[in-house]
Protein backbone atom coordinates (compact mmCIF):
# COMPACT_ATOMS: atom_id res chain seq x y z
CA UNK A 1 0.00 0.00 0.00
CA UNK A 2 1.55 3.42 -1.56
CA UNK A 3 0.20 6.19 1.02
CA UNK A 4 1.36 9.89 0.82
CA UNK A 5 3.58 9.46 4.16
CA UNK A 6 5.19 6.32 2.44
CA UNK A 7 5.83 8.04 -0.65
CA UNK A 8 7.62 10.91 1.01
CA UNK A 9 9.43 8.35 2.88
CA UNK A 10 10.71 6.96 0.07
CA UNK A 11 11.82 10.44 -1.38
CA UNK A 12 13.46 11.02 1.66
CA UNK A 13 15.41 8.12 1.65
CA UNK A 14 16.22 8.70 -1.83
CA UNK A 15 17.52 11.86 -0.99
CA UNK A 16 19.44 10.77 1.79
CA UNK A 17 21.54 7.99 -0.54
CA UNK A 18 22.21 10.34 -3.19
CA UNK A 19 23.41 13.64 -1.14
CA UNK A 20 24.23 12.02 2.51
CA UNK A 21 24.77 14.45 4.63
CA UNK A 22 28.36 14.30 6.55
CA UNK A 23 28.72 12.40 9.59
CA UNK A 24 25.01 11.19 9.05
CA UNK A 25 23.20 7.58 7.87
CA UNK A 26 19.90 6.47 7.84
CA UNK A 27 17.81 3.65 6.32
CA UNK A 28 14.50 2.27 6.61
CA UNK A 29 14.43 -1.35 8.00
CA UNK A 30 14.24 -4.07 5.63
CA UNK A 31 10.51 -4.84 5.61
CA UNK A 32 9.13 -1.36 6.94
CA UNK A 33 9.17 2.14 5.50
CA UNK A 34 7.92 3.72 8.89
CA UNK A 35 10.84 2.81 10.85
CA UNK A 36 14.31 3.72 10.24
CA UNK A 37 17.55 3.31 12.14
CA UNK A 38 20.14 5.90 11.96
CA UNK A 39 23.81 6.45 12.99
CA UNK A 40 25.18 9.75 13.76
CA UNK A 41 28.77 10.43 14.22
CA UNK A 42 29.79 13.02 16.97
CA UNK A 43 30.84 16.19 15.29
CA UNK A 44 34.59 17.32 14.84
CA UNK A 45 36.41 19.38 17.88
CA UNK A 46 33.64 19.06 20.18
CA UNK A 47 32.74 16.57 23.12
CA UNK A 48 31.21 14.15 21.07
CA UNK A 49 33.88 13.74 18.53
CA UNK A 50 34.68 10.20 17.44
CA UNK A 51 31.20 8.94 18.72
CA UNK A 52 29.47 6.67 16.93
CA UNK A 53 25.54 7.21 18.36
CA UNK A 54 22.38 4.98 16.91
CA UNK A 55 18.89 6.20 17.02
CA UNK A 56 15.60 5.17 15.46
CA UNK A 57 12.91 7.16 13.48
CA UNK A 58 9.05 5.63 13.55
CA UNK A 59 7.00 7.63 11.80
CA UNK A 60 3.20 7.68 11.40
CA UNK A 61 0.82 7.50 8.64
CA UNK A 62 0.59 11.59 9.61
CA UNK A 63 4.16 12.22 8.41
CA UNK A 64 5.37 15.13 6.95
CA UNK A 65 2.92 16.80 8.76
CA UNK A 66 3.66 15.03 12.00
CA UNK A 67 6.82 14.55 13.36
CA UNK A 68 8.52 11.24 13.78
CA UNK A 69 9.57 9.35 16.76
CA UNK A 70 13.00 9.74 17.53
CA UNK A 71 15.07 8.04 19.61
CA UNK A 72 18.93 7.56 20.75
CA UNK A 73 19.34 3.28 20.93
CA UNK A 74 23.28 4.27 21.91
CA UNK A 75 23.61 5.58 25.78
CA UNK A 76 23.68 9.23 26.18
CA UNK A 77 24.49 11.82 28.53
CA UNK A 78 22.88 14.81 27.39
CA UNK A 79 20.88 17.51 29.03
CA UNK A 80 18.13 17.35 26.39
CA UNK A 81 17.94 13.58 25.91
CA UNK A 82 15.60 11.62 28.41
CA UNK A 83 16.94 8.30 30.00
CA UNK A 84 14.69 5.93 27.58
CA UNK A 85 16.88 7.92 24.55
CA UNK A 86 13.97 10.38 23.43
CA UNK A 87 15.12 13.33 22.65
CA UNK A 88 13.51 16.91 24.14
CA UNK A 89 14.28 18.90 20.79
CA UNK A 90 11.57 21.88 19.32
CA UNK A 91 11.65 20.69 15.62
CA UNK A 92 10.36 17.43 16.59
CA UNK A 93 7.80 19.28 18.61
CA UNK A 94 6.02 22.39 18.85
CA UNK A 95 8.74 23.63 15.85
CA UNK A 96 8.23 20.79 13.39
CA UNK A 97 7.60 21.86 9.94
CA UNK A 98 6.72 19.25 6.58
CA UNK A 99 9.23 20.95 4.96
CA UNK A 100 11.86 18.89 7.57
CA UNK A 101 12.97 15.22 5.68
CA UNK A 102 14.64 12.48 7.14
CA UNK A 103 18.22 14.22 6.86
CA UNK A 104 17.18 17.92 7.97
CA UNK A 105 16.01 15.82 11.48
CA UNK A 106 19.04 13.91 11.78
CA UNK A 107 21.18 17.10 10.88
CA UNK A 108 19.61 19.16 12.94
CA UNK A 109 20.58 16.81 16.23
CA UNK A 110 24.13 16.28 15.13
CA UNK A 111 25.42 19.84 13.03
CA UNK A 112 26.86 22.47 15.45
CA UNK A 113 26.89 24.74 11.99
CA UNK A 114 23.30 24.41 10.98
CA UNK A 115 21.44 27.33 10.32
CA UNK A 116 17.75 25.53 10.88
CA UNK A 117 17.91 25.25 14.25
CA UNK A 118 20.70 24.88 17.07
CA UNK A 119 22.32 22.12 17.74
CA UNK A 120 21.28 19.75 19.66
CA UNK A 121 24.58 17.78 20.24
CA UNK A 122 27.17 20.30 20.89
CA UNK A 123 24.76 23.38 22.39
CA UNK A 124 22.19 21.91 24.75
CA UNK A 125 19.27 24.10 26.62
CA UNK A 126 19.44 22.95 29.83
CA UNK A 127 16.58 25.20 30.60
CA UNK A 128 14.54 22.46 29.32
CA UNK A 129 16.25 19.73 31.03
CA UNK A 130 15.37 15.90 30.00
CA UNK A 131 18.13 14.76 31.99
CA UNK A 132 18.65 17.01 35.34
CA UNK A 133 21.52 15.88 36.13
CA UNK A 134 23.16 16.26 32.69
CA UNK A 135 21.97 19.99 32.33
CA UNK A 136 22.94 20.83 36.06
CA UNK A 137 26.50 19.65 35.05
CA UNK A 138 26.55 21.65 31.70
CA UNK A 139 25.58 24.64 33.37
CA UNK A 140 27.90 24.17 36.60
CA UNK A 141 30.47 21.78 35.87
CA UNK A 142 31.63 21.82 31.81
CA UNK A 143 34.78 19.95 32.66
CA UNK A 144 32.95 17.29 34.03
CA UNK A 145 30.34 17.43 31.81
CA UNK A 146 32.87 16.98 29.15
CA UNK A 147 34.52 14.34 30.74
CA UNK A 148 31.41 12.00 31.22
CA UNK A 149 30.38 12.83 27.86
CA UNK A 150 34.06 11.14 26.69
CA UNK A 151 32.98 7.93 28.41
CA UNK A 152 29.75 8.13 26.37
CA UNK A 153 31.45 8.26 23.22
CA UNK A 154 34.12 5.58 24.17
CA UNK A 155 31.29 3.79 24.83
CA UNK A 156 30.02 3.83 21.63
CA UNK A 157 32.47 2.22 20.28
CA UNK A 158 32.23 -0.77 21.65
CA UNK A 159 28.51 -0.93 21.94
CA UNK A 160 25.93 -3.08 19.51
Amino acid sequence: MSTPARKRLMRDFKRLQQDPPAGISGAPQDNNIMLWNAVIFGPDDTPWDGGTFKLTLQFTEDYPNKPPTVRFVSRMFHPNIYADGSICLDILQNQWSPIYDVAAILTSIQDPNLSLTLSLLCDPNPNSPANSEAARMFSENKREYNRRVREIVEQSWTAD
